[in-house]
């Protein structure tokens, strides 16, 4: 049995706030008294007599209370997550009475009595119990490690440094990029046809020389361009401007390979500077839109989190290439979704797929949330939106391939450039990349060999199994604005997340030509989920393994481009930064259990990588037990995914029910009846004052809630001193006071 703390003045206010809370509980004498017959049965707030004084020959021993139905926010767990006094016979006695809760979220401190009575002392042991519960509780969470960056934005909050937080962080982001950048990189020094590094450089090169016409034909052998044509318009700007700093880095032909200091210079500097012009803005727009009602300790530590991204400062300054101009786009489109521009979104994502074409990774989950959004508008609002939108992304497109297309060139030429952008003749997959088919192909059958000459199916099967993998959250989206038409607000976009993290997921486990790098895609929206959580949360637990192993799935890669030094600094700088030690060993739950696995045999195989030399027989032993450690890592992380997509929708629309038992009941302003009124009856919904149904939803947090709105899912409703407060069932929310602390997953309601 746990024991309360040795101290004389804990003791003496604990017995003193006991003593209050039981003797202003009914008993059952006084409950049948003529006065009591008809008045609802309420716990006192203000002072009362002792037990003794109610009933004065009774012993403490014997007197006998019913077990009460406490309040969520009554509780020691709501006072401990709330952060307020448990001892404060202050606050027991100054708080108002909120209604009673019929269904609670959260299980009672004491356990269910079949007679429902229990004695002073029993309930006395059982207060006890809770409340050091709860402080050991507290103890623990305050000696976890809360990781560098949460210390340090709250030493700068604290010494007034509040301002310089955000332009320290880009700066010191900005410094790591070009260490990152002194390594090596893809193809150095690996000639004919040396790496990424060159085939960027080259493309810089035949885009300041040739007409358009040539620019998805020429050469095609040494390093064609296969890329949208915003790459192509990017390089062009790029290599004009170095032409004038110096005309021999890009020279037609005569420049192929060139690795000339003041090159390489140039090359770095034009990742940062776009890195810097697209992709933090964006980072620092998603700190501000999908965490607004979080502090602003939380938003800076989000930023600061993103920014030291491992795989993406890997495979941009290390490796070399232009993916965080992609993503930031893809950033920003979410960022416009989210305040309510849908068309403005449109257009940054197909600026997004003009720079790459694997942002159709995302294409689904975007699709099905606009689809979605024109759904939940209704008929006539909806068909508008659905038209303007489909306007949009049509000239978008037109003026992206403008050059492409009659009169400023035949139509032959966009043939060229579709074929060289989607090669669907390169066959399914490429090299060892930790995806369904590499490690099937590695542990069940030889795809290749059994569909030798007959690649065609192979292509279709892979269509009809990405479809498969993200459609529970197309359909989730699509349902839950379906089943939200008649709420005042869009309730669907903290769906969008989880969405973008399941298509993605979806395509680099299924889809063709995927590589390594692919693994950037659906590490973004699970970073983003990241950011704001703290240490003791799953989605922290699933963010932090699918980041590490994305980036131990790239080491093949990696240690090619002779980035080993960067790949082990980045990976334990950045697990430092946010609190995350992979060499802790944790049993209190499936993902730290896994976690725990997974961390100890990646350090097994890299120890096993420097000591021991693959047979001959098997050359790529190491890349391939690779495969078999990342690939179960990433179908879990896409199977949690699934999971969480539906809970969110649950959460927002509800599982499939009766018309008549989804309708929200309005009642009037006040507190239930006290007999009268059925348990079901909520008081009356408070206005969505500002905010169209067709002007969108602005984020306020990154998770469950979005927009001034409010999440319905069979939730209560209660006032307090004129505010309103609001509760969730089920695992997406416990009761919180309205903008005084998230739940689990970093929502503030």
């Amino acid at each position: 049995m746990d024991v309360v703390p040795e101290d004389a003045e804990y003791s003496e206010i604990f017995t003193q706030n006991v003593r209050n809370r039981t003797a202003s509980l009914n008993s059952t004498s006084l409950a049948s008294t003529a006065s009591f017959q008809n008045t609802r049965t309420l716990r006192l707030r203000s002072s009362v007599a002792s037990m003794r004084g109610i009933t004065p020959e009774a012993e403490p021993a014997e007197i006998v209370s019913p077990v009460p139905r406490r309040h969520l926010s009554h509780t020691s767990e709501s006072l401990s997550w709330l952060k307020a006094g448990a001892f404060s016979d202050v606050d027991s006695q100054a708080r108002c009475i909120s209604p009673l809760s019929a269904a609670s979220s959260t299980p009672s401190l004491f356990p269910p009595s079949s007679s429902r009575q229990l004695s002073f002392s029993v309930l006395l042991e059982q207060e006890k119990r809770a409340r050091v519960a709860a402080l050991r509780r507290t103890q623990s969470e305050d000696t976890m490690d809360q990781g560098a960056v949460r210390r340090c934005v709250r030493w700068m909050h604290k010494h007034n440094m509040k301002g310089w937080v955000v332009p320290c962080a880009i700066a010191a982001s900005t410094y790591v990029k070009w260490c990152i950048g002194l390594g090596s990189y893809s193809g150095y020094g690996t000639p004919p046809m040396f790496g990424d590094y060159e085939a960027q450089r080259h493309w810089m090169e035949l885009t300041i020389h040739l007409p358009v016409q040539q620019w998805y034909r020429y050469d095609l052998q040494y390093w064609g361009l296969d890329y949208p044509p915003l790459t192509a318009y990017v390089s062009w700007i790029c290599g004009k401007i170095g032409s004038w700093i110096e005309p021999s880095w890009f020279g037609l032909d005569t420049s192929r390979g060139l690795e000339t200091p003041g090159n390489k210079l140039f090359m770095r500097a034009s990742v940062i500077t776009l890195d810097a012009l697209i992709y933090v803005p964006a980072l620092y727009a998603f700190t501000r839109i999908w965490h607004a009602t979080r502090s602003s300790r939380t938003q800076h530590a989000a930023l600061i989190t993103l920014l030291f991204h491992p795989a993406l400062l890997l495979i941009d300054f290390g490796h070399f290439q232009y993916n965080s101009v992609m993503l930031g786009f893809m950033l920003l489109a979410i960022n416009a979704f989210a305040v309510g521009f849908d068309l403005l979104g449109a257009v940054l994502f197909v600026l997004s797929l003009g720079f790459k074409q694997m942002s159709l990774y995302y294409a689904p989950a975007i699709g099905a949330y606009l689809l979605g959004k024109c759904i939940f508008l209704g008929s006539k609002k909806g068909l508008k939106l659905f038209t303007r939108l489909a306007l949009v992304t049509t000239f978008s497109f037109v003026i992206l391939f403008a050059p492409f297309l009659p009169p400023f060139s035949p139509m032959s030429t966009l043939a060229a450039s579709i074929s060289r952008i989607f090669p669907f003749s390169r066959g399914l997959f490429e090299d060892k990349v930790a995806n369904f088919w590499c490690f099937t192909n590695v542990t069940v059958l030889k795809w290749r060999r059994l569909f030798d000459g007959k690649e065609s199916l192979l292509i279709k099967g892979s269509a009809v199994l990405t479809t498969l993998g993200f459609f529970p959250a197309v359909a989730g989206l699509l349902w839950g604005c379906y089943k939200t038409q008649s709420s005042p607000s869009t309730p669907t976009l903290p769906l969008l997340p989880y969405a973008l993290l399941t298509t993605s997921m979806s395509f680099f486990l299924f889809s063709f030509q995927v590589h390594e790098k692919s693994i950037l895609l659906p590490l973004l929206p699970l970073t983003l989920l990241l950011s704001g959580a703290s240490p003791s949360e799953e989605v922290f637990a699933w963010g932090t393994l699918g980041n590490t192993v994305g980036v131990f799935s790239m080491w093949p890669l990696l240690k090619k481009d002779g980035l080993g030094i960067q790949y082990v600094a980045m990976l334990l700088f950045w697990c430092r930064l946010i609190g995350y030690s992979p060499f802790r060993v944790q049993f209190n739950s499936f993902v730290h259990l896994f976690s725990t696995v997974v961390n100890m045999s990646m350090i097994l195989l890299h120890l096993l990588e420097m000591v021991v030399t693959p047979p001959a027989r098997y050359p790529d032993l190491f890349p391939v037990l690779n495969i078999l450690v990342s690939t179960p890592v990433f179908g879990l992380i896409w199977l949690w995914s699934i999971k969480r997509g539906i809970q969110v929708s649950w959460a927002i629309a509800g599982l499939p029910r009766s018309r008549t038992e989804g309708k929200i009941k309005l009642a009037k302003d006040g507190a239930h009846d006290s007999d009268n009124e059925p348990a079901s009856t909520t008081v009356r919904r408070p206005e969505v004052e500002g905010v169209r149904r067709d002007a969108g939803m602005r984020a306020v947090s990154l998770g469950y809630a979005s927009g001034r709105a409010v999440l319905y899912a069979g939730e209560d409703w209660g006032t307090r001193g004129g505010e309103r407060w609001r509760g969730c069932r089920g695992e997406l929310g416990a009761w919180r006071w309205k903008g005084l602390q998230a739940n689990d997953d970093g929502v503030v309601f």
